[in-house]
């Protein structure tokens, strides 16, 4: 007997339908799987035969041909298991159902449960673009799979009450629709909590407003690390459609917290400097998502800028220019987003107090010229705010005074956000920092005073001409944040004082 059942293989963060075939002929005892499986999907065959057992059923004693199609396509991971065990069922006539529209994903434990796999974000959207009506996945995916509008979702405990519901003797309560709630977040860390640093509160404001990167640079204990951390507080909340893109990034990479269908709120990462180049850009024999994609529409937070390798460093060009990254293999190449904001911290030199007033540096120059010639001069260009943090005075820091709260502050960038978005309406982009040099010509004009300001300015810093084009991003989020349609000369004027001083 010869049955065929649906599932999905995952290609990047997408995902595309796979035809399990299982054929039961003569012949001695025996499973095999084609169809390019990797270890884990040619391991299935133990565990689907224990958990058939299992779970009060029949395991076929002839010869078992499984095929995943397409043949060309590798299929990874354990999601296969349920399927495979449905197709045997069908072919061995144990169970009778009609699953031409419907998917089936799900690994089985040996006793005949079926347990959480990854990636079902993008597999149910799969099924819905591929006219699928049905999906059928573990008990732990459902809420996931239930974001997708306009497909059934089964949630499946076991592969007993999945035949139950196949026999139609207990059937299984279809998932209902995820509802979002509408619970504030709560932060780590808050603006008002934050003692002095006043100008640098102001950076990172402007920066929120237009999702702009930033450098950070100061003596160690002023703060840099504190003030990183308290930026998504400040930044406005995703929107459903950035919500289900990051949610797929997490789903994809196993990272997706089972209480947390979907991710609401901004991704804040922050790797240590020892991370691997696999682990930051993403990576393996068939690429999952790394740290510069898991901090897609949040912050990616480097602290000790310098202490990161020189190749890692220079991969992260293409997606602070691109806002996605492109991974090639022999296999092919993948694509994932990461339009991301840069936080990035360091010291002035290796003993941090370089410049410093209280504490002398204790480096030569040599060693400073070089510990700041880590960083390369095109990766300092991409970075369009530089700002100096230094050390707090006692009075700031035994004042019993709170700052402004981060709430205040993100009103005020949710407002420039907002006019963005109406700025850019029917197109891809959605902040300033997105605008490519067509935008910034259209969106960016400067009277003649401002032209004048910019002129001295390129010539006194020696600036590239993408450095003129990110001053002028710059100058249209503060004028943004000032409620101007038009850029002013002392909005031009700030945007130019977070450019660096001087050239590595």
């Amino acid at each position: 007997m010869l049955a065929k059942v649906i599932s999905f293989a995952l290609i990047g963060l997408d995902s595309t339908l796979v035809d399990v075939e299982v054929d039961i002929s003569r012949g001695l005892p025996s499973q095999t799987i084609v169809g390019l499986p990797d270890a884990a999907v040619r391991e299935s065959s133990e565990r689907v035969r224990a958990a058939i057992v299992n779970s009060g059923l029949v395991h076929p004693r002839a010869r078992l041909t499984v095929n995943l199609a397409p043949a060309d396509l590798r299929k990874e991971g354990p999601a296969y298991d349920l399927p495979i065990a449905v197709g045997i069922l069908l072919a061995s006539e144990q169970v009778s159902a009609d699953l031409s529209r419907a998917g089936l994903v799900g690994e089985l434990s040996l006793d005949g449960q079926v347990r959480e796999v990854t990636g079902v974000l993008p597999m149910a959207a799969a099924a819905k673009e591929q006219g699928l009506t049905t999906i059928y996945v573990p008990e732990a995916n459902a809420a996931e799979a239930a974001l997708v509008q306009g497909l059934e979702v089964i949630p499946v405990a076991s592969l007993a009450s999945l035949v139950g519901h196949l026999h139609g003797y207990a059937p299984i309560k279809p998932f209902e629709s995820f509802i979002l709630d509408d619970i504030p977040p709560v932060y780590p860390v808050d603006f008002r909590d934050v003692k002095g640093q006043e100008h640098v509160k102001r950076a990172l404001e402007v920066a929120a407003a237009g999702a702009h990167n930033v450098l950070l640079s100061g003596p160690p204990g002023a703060g840099k690390t504190l003030l990183a951390r308290a930026v998504p507080s400040i930044l406005p909340h995703m929107s459903l459609e950035e919500s289900l893109v990051v949610t797929k990034i997490y789903s994809v990479a196993g990272m997706l917290p089972s209480d947390t269908p979907l991710i609401r709120y901004r991704p804040f990462r922050a790797p240590h400097h020892t991370i691997s180049y696999a682990g930051l850009v993403g990576g393996g024999h068939v690429p999952r998502p790394g740290e510069i994609s898991l901090a897609h529409r949040g912050v990616l937070f480097l602290d000790e800028l310098p202490e990161f390798g020189v190749k890692l460093l220079e991969m992260l060009r293409q997606p602070l220019e691109d806002k996605q990254l492109t991974i090639a293999r022999s296999s092919g190449s993948l694509t994932f987003p990461a339009n991301f904001m840069l936080i990035a911290a360091q010291n002035p030199c290796p003993c941090g107090w370089y410049g410093d007033p209280v504490k002398e540096c204790t480096c030569s120059p040599a060693m400073v010229s070089r510990y700041q010639k880590r960083i390369s001069g095109p990766l300092l260009d991409r970075i369009d705010i530089h700002i100096e943090v230094p050390r707090v005075e006692y009075e700031k820091l035994s004042d019993d005074r709170l700052g402004e709260p981060s709430a205040a502050i993100r009103a005020r960038v949710e407002a420039a956000r907002e006019r963005q978005r109406r700025r850019f309406e029917g197109s891809h982009l959605l902040t300033n920092a997105d605008m490519g040099p067509a935008e910034v010509r259209e969106y960016c004009p400067l009277d003649e005073a401002g032209r004048s300001l910019l002129r001295a300015a390129m010539q006194q810093l020696q600036m590239s001409a993408r450095a003129y084009h990110r001053i002028l991003k710059l100058a249209r989020t503060i004028a943004d944040l000032a409620g101007s349609d038009k850029i002013q000369t002392v909005h031009l004027a700030e945007a130019i004082q977070y450019r660096p001083r001087r050239q590595s």
